[in-house]
């Protein structure tokens, strides 16, 4: 019995090509190819129109995934668009703090190359303030301080 069972759940067919077969001669049910319409054998012509239902399908569930990506990739886009709108402008004049993101190091005007990361857009007035009062160095690129005409 035992033995019995495992030829059931055996494969359906040998590596060969050759279709599994009981120890009784029959095919198992597994391997029997059922139709609906089994009057009359499938035609040519049945099985284009199968494979045509088939190809439609699948295009089908094609062109909806690449719509999927075209929308994805367009919400994509004007969000990247919309960025940079949404930026604050830059400002006039900047303070670059130093390594320890207290003291200023130096004055720049806004959107010198030289200030780095830890620069901060300031107001006119502010800048001014740094470098007469604070002592702040002004910018050796951009000289905000001929700028803000402040002369030593």
């Amino acid at each position: 019995m035992p033995r019995r069972a495992r030829e059931v759940f055996s494969p359906p067919g040998r590596l060969d090509g050759t279709p599994a077969v009981d120890p009784a001669g029959r095919r198992p049910p597994w391997t029997r190819i059922e139709r609906v319409n089994e009057d009359r054998p499938l035609t040519r012509l049945d099985m284009l129109r199968f494979a045509r239902r088939v190809v439609e399908h699948q295009a089908a569930r094609q062109l909806a995934l690449m719509d999927r990506w075209i929308a994805d990739e367009e919400r994509r886009e004007a969000a990247r668009q919309h960025r940079p709108a949404a930026r604050r402008t830059a400002q006039e004049w900047a303070i670059e703090r130093g390594l320890n993101g207290r003291s200023a190091v130096y004055v720049h005007v806004g959107g010198c190359t030289g200030a780095g990361g830890r620069a901060k857009g300031v107001g006119r007035e502010q800048a001014v303030r740094a470098l007469t009062e604070g002592g702040v160095q002004p910018c050796p690129l951009c000289r905000p301080d001929t700028t803000l005409g402040i002369l030593e």
